[in-house]
């Protein structure tokens, strides 16, 4: 599917919004988080959020890309962080970040990067509840991640059934 294509297919699919007190809340993973390795599965690494008592899966591309996934600190939602070292347009502040996975159009807030994730990466996340969005992450082969002012960039969705699948498994055994 084209850039294009997508734009004219996004006016009319179902978009979700990350509030902006999301990450400066303790509810995503922050500067001040401390991971722990748990695990790894299919080229994801998936790891333990002790300050948050969650469990997040992380991958990056072959084009240095980031994706991460997992849960709120509350539980009740799951979240996707993509990140990239490329010039994405960010100004500093929170942008809009609108992410199309086979033609269904998910948007977030993008933000600085984490503590967690080398120097120079910027992005953001989107928050969801919406079952569609953990099955296109999981079932699906590549997200358009598209920023505000410029610089849309494709992740590859390579294994995230089994990091999701792992991810839960990790929650489960720390009781989260």
């Amino acid at each position: 599917m084209t850039f294009s294509r997508m734009v004219i297919v996004a006016s009319s699919a179902f978009c979700l919004s990350a509030g902006a007190a999301l990450a400066s809340d303790g509810v995503l993973p922050s500067s001040d988080s401390v991971f722990t390795k748990w695990g790894e599965t299919e080229g994801w690494t998936i790891y333990q959020d002790e300050t948050r008592n969650s469990c997040l899966a992380e991958r990056v591309d072959d084009a240095g890309n980031v994706l991460q996934m997992g849960l709120t600190a509350d539980h009740a939602l799951g979240y996707i962080g993509v990140f990239t070292k490329a010039d994405i347009g960010l100004t500093g502040g929170k942008e809009k970040l609108l992410i199309a996975i086979d033609g269904d159009l998910y948007e977030g807030e993008a933000q600085q990067k984490s503590k967690h994730l080398a120097d120079g990466y910027t992005g953001g996340y989107v928050v969801s509840n919406d079952a569609d969005f953990v099955t296109d992450v999981m079932k699906k082969y590549e997200m358009v991640v598209m920023p505000e002012h410029e610089g849309a960039f494709i992740i590859n969705l390579d294994g995230t059934f089994k990091a999701i699948e792992e991810s839960r498994k990790c929650n489960a055994e720390i009781g989260a």
